[in-house]
């Protein structure tokens, strides 16, 4: 089976005009083989690629995310975020920060796919 996964987009609802982000980091789950991916609209998702879905979606940061990791047994994801130049310079661009963020089992497990009747 072939998988394309896409960039992150963000669609206005005033306008319905689509903003699409590069993906600027991707890591994959140790234990549950998902995979987690940060962009340039400051959004880390978890996704499912067996089942072509996104698992989650954590709150926005405030800026672009440069790097993602999770650790060795998957509890923790650190979140680098670093202005990345998507809207150009900026005066006061925002600071770079790294987070270390509990994980639970809820938003890094594939959901398992129940069989139709």
């Amino acid at each position: 089976k072939k998988y394309a996964f896409k960039c992150h987009r963000r669609t206005n609802k005033i306008d319905n005009v689509t903003t699409i982000y590069p993906v600027n980091s991707i890591c994959f789950h140790p234990i549950y083989h998902t995979f987690a991916t940060g962009g340039g609209d400051g959004i880390v998702n978890v996704w499912d690629g067996e089942n072509k879905k996104r698992i989650c979606q954590f709150t926005e940061y405030k800026t672009s995310i440069a790097s993602l990791a999770f650790n060795n047994n998957g509890k923790l994801i650190a979140v680098a975020e670093s202005y990345t130049w998507e809207r150009g310079y900026l005066n006061n661009k925002p600071l770079d920060n790294i987070y270390i963020r509990n994980v639970k089992d809820s938003e890094t497990k594939p959901k398992v796919k129940l069989a139709r009747k």
